[in-house]
């Protein structure tokens, strides 16, 4: 493995593990707090402190004609996912939540560079994808005791939803960055806007998450690790790896989010999830370690003056 795509999936990994803890810490907000609430928080302030790593450069990156369109498509996905994902692991549960939202990302990044781009699907993408998929639907029709099948088909479809926004907006900063804008100053410009649209939201609901230190802690923590940490490492990673295979090494999350469900929150997953579990590892682990393809185009990750 080269050294650059070795740091860049070293990267997306660590941004998986932390993306992994989002259910378990948001599972241990009050009640009173919604998931919308959760969401907007996490990624509209998160999102904010994106943009302010790099404000001049982020700005050039909306002022570009180059860069500007995807940046606003990237941001709408931004708005559209975490108020999807939480919404989704509310009803569905953490487990099937994050299987189903991040399992559907490999699908829609590879898609768009496929119609886009008309980039070709690789064999071990394949390979990988298929056995994500495989993993993904044993994961969501296994029994999951003590949760109604009334709320895990919304959840199942609110899941469905922001998988399709996180591959959009994967995707969408791999646009910008390949257009030549430096990592930070895609994240910062595609979440400051999305962190903008997300502000409203906030502020009609957000008032619970101010109620107790508890929650404030909890809500730091998922702006700050899974959503401010995690996505500087994304851009790193989106420098080196094409969209597809960051969402595709990026279904290590699922697979951390679901022990800490089992393990923290305390969820049950029959045989046949274990085995969806697994199928995703497999995946990932063929594609990490099959051949890198041709040639990246990278873009270096600017000094903020």
């Amino acid at each position: 493995m080269q050294t650059g795509r070795g740091r860049a999936t070293l990267a997306i990994v660590v941004a998986s593990l932390l993306w992994g803890t989002t259910g378990t810490a948001a599972s241990l907000l009050p009640a009173a707090v919604s998931p919308l609430a959760t969401g907007a928080a996490t990624m509209g302030v998160g999102g904010l402190l994106l943009f302010a790593t790099a404000p001049r450069a982020s700005l050039a990156v909306l002022r570009r004609g180059s860069t500007r369109s995807w940046a606003l498509v990237g941001a709408v996905g931004v708005f559209v996912y975490p108020l999807a994902f939480y919404s989704g692991m509310d009803l569905a549960g953490v487990a099937i939540g994050n299987v189903v939202a991040l399992g559907t990302g490999p699908v829609v990044t590879a898609l768009l560079e496929w119609v886009v781009e008309r980039h070709p699907l690789s064999r071990s993408w394949a390979i990988a994808t298929v056995l994500a998929i495989v993993g993904m639907t044993l994961a969501a029709l296994a029994r999951h005791p003590g949760e109604g099948g009334g709320a895990v088909v919304p959840g199942v479809l609110l899941g469905l939803l922001a998988g399709l926004a996180y591959g959009v907006y994967t995707y969408a900063s791999s646009r910008v960055i390949g257009a030549g804008a430096g990592s930070r100053a895609a994240m910062g410009a595609m979440f400051g806007c999305g962190a903008l649209l997300l502000l409203p939201v906030l502020l009609a609901t957000g008032a619970p998450l101010l109620a107790e230190g508890r929650s404030i802690g909890i809500a730091a923590y998922l702006a700050l690790g899974p959503m401010f940490a995690a996505y500087l490492l994304v851009g790193v990673a989106l420098r080196t790896l094409r969209s597809s295979t960051v969402t595709t090494i990026a279904l290590l999350e699922p697979v951390v989010a679901t022990v800490l469900a089992v393990v923290v929150v305390g969820e049950r997953l029959e045989p046949l999830a274990w085995l969806g579990v697994l199928a995703i590892l497999a995946g990932i682990i063929v594609l990490v370690t099959a051949r890198p393809p041709g040639s990246r185009r990278t873009a270096a990750l600017e000094s903020e003056p």
